[in-house]
């Protein structure tokens, strides 16, 4: 009996829950099936670097999978919804008998999915769904009452208590094996609907290469994690993040091999549980997959309409320093230092009073390491509209932020070497005055006033 495996974002062959059972339990040929989805993935504001790491670790994926004897069917399904068809089309022409895959959690995702399910179970196809891109998933780590959290801290504290047994920890699965199949698969022409980028040394694709970041920052940089993982001129984060967003890199795999060096991984493992509860709350919270905030009592705050200040910000070109390094650093190279980010966002939001819909659309449409979850997470905290969100009255000076953790201007020189010079511009809006803004911004709704 052949058996098909859709892989979306968990492109690796080690601990892939949906590969590895398939492969275990297959009576027969054993077919890989990656459906493209163009259209959809532009809607959901993908990017062009996004899309090109995609296509460069599905071209590292297909030759993974051929080590094991196992082909990479590729079709082009160009939204959401017609991934059924395509699914039960590839079925017939293979007589495949099975369908495995891994969960996905965003609203969309979790409707396909649900509707490829339907079909199957109609169409006598078996389907079997396992979870590739969370330790824990959403739904086990809940309240006494069952209710899902709200908060990160107390999630955190279940999250353990649930993990606290070896038994109760999942553990990485082994890549698994394959005999040679037996079925002719076409030549993967649809990756041509994704964009061709150039290879960046900084970025290699693939499974192996992720392994191989992975390893070099547990070796040593780990140790110091905690004291530099602010500083964006050092060299003090993972960069893992594009490889966990496509499931390159298992987050199981990572959190297990991080916790064998010890106490110094705790900070490192702890950014790896928000990871987590922002999945958690994609999935149980599906409001916030439709554009609303989680607090739902402040969809009506009046975010002001201010096209210069956004095309100054996107440009990198507000008079903040800091601002201006990370929002150039975004659009140089895919990618943005984590602090950096909190910074950035809190002054669209905050100083600019600018909808934190138009900085994460536009995060998505630049990022690598491109994340619904993780994305909107982080902006909705910036803008405290989210789930255990910045209280409104914190507002990040983005001068004082750059005299703690850039005070040499090591990472700000980087990205604006014109610092100091005439063609540097003053800056759009003065701090002290539009902190007061924003705090009468939020004091105004008075459904929100006061809550975190």
């Amino acid at each position: 009996m052949t058996t098909l495996v859709w892989f979306r974002n968990d492109l690796r062959v080690a601990d892939n829950p949906a590969l590895f059972d398939a492969c275990l339990e297959a009576d027969e040929d054993v077919i890989a099936v990656y459906l493209v989805a163009a259209e959809q993935h532009r809607k959901h504001g993908e990017g062009d670097r996004r899309l090109g790491f995609l296509r460069q670790n599905l071209e590292s994926l297909s030759a993974s999978l051929a080590e094991l004897h196992i082909p990479l069917w590729v079709a082009s399904a160009p939204r959401f919804a017609n991934a059924t068809d395509a699914l039960l089309a590839i079925a017939r022409s293979t007589g495949a008998r099975a369908l495995y895959f891994n969960a996905e959690y965003p609203l969309n995702e979790a409707r396909r999915d649900q509707s490829v399910q339907r079909a199957c179970a109609a169409s006598g196809l078996a389907c079997h769904v396992r979870h590739g891109d969370v330790i824990l998933p959403p739904g086990a780590v809940l309240k006494d009452d069952d209710e899902p959290y709200r908060v990160f801290t107390p999630f955190k504290r279940r999250w353990h208590q649930r993990c606290s047994r070896p038994e109760r920890m999942p553990l990485p699965v082994p890549a698994p094996r394959s005999a040679p199949p037996d079925v002719s698969v076409p030549a993967p022409e649809p990756l041509d609907d994704l964009p061709q980028m150039p290879e960046d040394p900084d970025w290699s694709a693939g499974e192996a290469a992720a392994r191989q970041r992975l390893d070099g920052f547990l070796e040593a940089r780990i140790l110091r994690y905690e004291s530099d993982r602010d500083y964006p001129g050092r060299p003090g984060t993972s960069r893992l993040s594009p490889y966990l967003a496509m499931g390159v890199l298992s987050v199981r795999e990572a959190f297990h091999q991080a916790e064998q060096t010890g106490d110094a991984a705790a900070s490192w493992l702890n950014e790896l549980i928000w990871r987590e509860f922002y999945r958690h709350i994609v999935s149980l919270y599906p409001h916030v997959s439709r554009g609303d905030s989680f607090r739902r009592e402040l969809d009506s705050l009046p975010w002001r309409h201010d096209p210069e200040g956004l095309a100054a910000w996107k440009a990198g070109q507000t008079g903040y320093p800091l601002v201006d390094a990370g929002m150039r650093e975004l659009a140089e190279t895919g990618f943005m230092h984590n602090r950096v980010r909190m910074i950035t966002a809190m002054f669209l939001t905050k100083h600019l009073l600018v909808h934190w819909r138009e900085g994460e659309w536009h995060f998505m449409q630049h990022l690598r390491d491109g994340d619904f979850a993780s994305n909107n997470g982080g902006w909705q905290w910036s803008a405290s509209t989210g789930t255990d969100a910045a209280p409104y009255f914190r507002v990040f000076n983005p001068e004082s932020q750059a005299k703690k953790f850039d005070k040499n201007n090591d990472y700000i020189r980087r990205y604006v070497p014109e610092l100091g010079t005439h063609s540097y511009p003053a800056p759009i809006v003065e701090h002290s005055s539009a902190r007061q803004r924003a705090l009468a911004f939020f004091k105004a709704d008075t459904r929100g006033r006061g809550k975190k």
